[in-house]
C-alpha cells in the first residue's frame, strides 16, 4: 500500500485493516502522534488528513488511498508555526502527552477560522482531552496565535 505522508510516499506492506496510528508510529517510526485511549475520544492520535484532523487510532489504512496525511512531524504552515511558538511563549504543555493532538486541531481551527473566539476553540477542542488541565494557557495560546497572524 502506498501512503503520502508528510509529503513523501512510503510504501508499506501491512494489513489493510491497521489502524493509521499504528503504521505511523510502528513501521515509519513517526512518535509523535500518541497513543492515547485507541477509541477516538482523548484527541492524542490527531493527524491530517487532506487538511483535515483525523483521529489516526480509529482510521483502517484502507480508507486513506491517495489522500495527503500531515502528522505533527511535517506540520509546516504559518499557522502552524503561531500555535506552536504561542504554545511556548506561555508554556502550555505540563506532561506534553497531549500536545501532538491539541496543535494538529488547533492548527486546523485557525487555517480555518482565522480569528476564533472562545466558543470556537473551546467546541474545535472539545474532543482533545489534557490530563493535566492546561485548556485556559491552550485558549490563550490559541488566541496569541491568532493575533501573531492578524499582524
Amino acid at each position: 500500500m502506498k501512503l503520502n505522508i508528510n509529503g513523501t510516499a512510503h510504501n508499506v506492506d501491512v494489513p489493510k485493516d491497521m489502524p493509521l496510528l499504528w503504521v505511523l508510529r510502528d513501521r515509519l517510526g513517526l512518535t509523535g502522534t500518541k497513543f492515547g485511549c485507541g477509541v477516538a475520544q482523548c484527541g492524542a492520535c490527531t493527524v491530517h488528513v487532506d487538511g483535515q484532523p483525523k483521529r489516526s487510532c480509529v482510521t483502517p489504512v484502507k480508507f486513506l488511498g491517495n489522500s495527503k496525511i500531515t502528522t505533527i512531524e511535517g506540520l509546516d504552515s504559518p499557522q502552524a508555526k503561531a500555535i506552536q511558538d504561542a504554545w511556548c511563549a506561555i508554556d502550555v504543555p505540563q506532561c506534553g502527552f497531549c500536545q501532538s493532538g491539541q496543535v494538529m486541531t488547533a492548527t486546523n481551527l485557525l487555517t480555518e477560522k482565522p480569528n476564533p473566539t472562545d466558543d470556537d476553540i473551546d467546541g474545535a477542542l472539545a474532543g482533545n482531552i489534557c490530563r493535566c488541565a492546561t485548556y485556559v494557557r491552550i485558549r490563550q495560546a490559541v488566541h496569541d496565535a491568532a493575533d501573531k497572524l492578524a499582524g
